[in-house]
């Protein structure tokens, strides 16, 4: 007897077309779909693997930066510093904890250039627009201590690009201070910044949900309607740090300073200016004060750099009270 049942399945040979491309159930067929199938694989591992090997290397590249950058802390100073020189210490960027510009670190660097035998005289280079005035106050007060301890060593600042209200502060405490023609200087006033959204909210139909224990712990709620008595509180608090910033610029720059009212109404000014204004001494760069005042060409960069976590938690943790306040830090900016 003879079997007519066919044979569906795919995989049996079939007859091939005429212009020799195979259809399921040719000649071969299986194992042509199977080699296809396997060579495809292939080249998507391969192309897998190239990738892989890609990522791994910039993440690699990424880590060694990530490490030196931790591991940085600036130059031997010890290396460089033999014979007579003239010591600097940057204060750059904004005054403030967990920045470039923290008090500890310029505060450090200033002991350490004090203390080393060769050095003939201080400058401290400031290129700042200010910060926090506790910050500010910090510096203020070591330069004047170190000054006290060390009395043959002068100590003069000498402002860059901008010497404005925080970075004012810190230079007034210097013997003498000297800018560019159109250095920033001044400024001395206090700010605090924030911001108001209770229309904003209302028009979204948010419902503001604040709990607090104690009658003025909302202080200057951005979401809240404001509250005459606790802005009345901040602007003494202001006023107050104000008043000690005028001090402290008075009792560093003494008669120095011109009778101007305007000198403490938080105005900017230029170097030239300021030379007018008394806030100011001269119009001279750090290597002239170095050659021509001190008399030690040779400077020698005492300026301690902050590690890289360090300075990232710093912004971190301060960008994280800034929002959660809705109020930024009282500042000399």
């Amino acid at each position: 007897m003879t079997d007519d049942t066919k044979d569906t399945s795919p995989w049996t040979d079939g007859p091939e077309l005429p212009n020799g491309k195979s259809t399921p159930g040719s000649e071969g067929w299986a194992e042509r779909q199977m080699a296809t199938l396997l060579q495809a694989s292939l080249r998507e591992q391969r192309r897998s693997r190239r990738w892989g090997i890609l990522f791994k290397s910039l993440f690699l590249t990424y880590l060694v930066a990530v490490l030196l950058l931790i591991r940085y802390d600036g130059p031997d100073v010890s290396a460089m510093a033999d014979g007579q020189h003239t010591a600097l210490v940057d204060v750059s960027g904004v005054i403030a904890d967990g920045r470039d510009a923290d008090a500890d670190i310029i505060a450090g660097g200033l002991r350490a250039a004090f203390e080393d035998e060769g050095t003939a005289g201080v400058i401290l280079r400031i290129n700042s627009p200010g910060g926090s005035p506790v910050q500010s106050r910090y510096i203020y007060d070591e330069i004047r201590r170190l000054r006290g301890l060390h009395p043959d060593i002068p100590l003069y600042a000498v402002i860059v690009d901008v010497g404005a209200s925080g970075g004012y502060y810190v230079a007034a405490a210097a013997d003498r201070i000297y800018a560019a023609e159109s250095s920033l200087v001044g400024s001395i006033g206090v700010r605090m910044d924030g911001f108001g959204l209770v229309e904003a909210i209302d028009k979204l139909g948010i419902e503001r949900r604040l709990l607090t224990a104690g009658d003025d712990k909302g202080l200057l709620d951005p979401f809240l309607p404001i509250n005459e008595a606790q802005q009345a509180h901040v602007q003494g608090l202001l006023e107050e740090i104000h008043r000690q910033f005028i001090e402290a610029v008075q009792e560093g720059r003494g008669e120095r300073l011109k009778d101007d009212p305007k000198i403490f109404s938080g105005l900017i000014w230029t170097g030239e200016q300021g030379v007018e204004l008394g806030l100011v001494d001269a119009i001279a760069s750090s290597g002239q004060v170095a050659r021509d005042v001190i008399g030690a060409e040779k400077i020698v960069n005492f300026t301690p750099k902050q590690r890289f976590w360090e300075n990232l938690a710093g912004w971190f943790f301060s960008a994280m009270a800034d929002t959660l306040t809705g109020n930024g830090p009282i500042e000399l900016r």
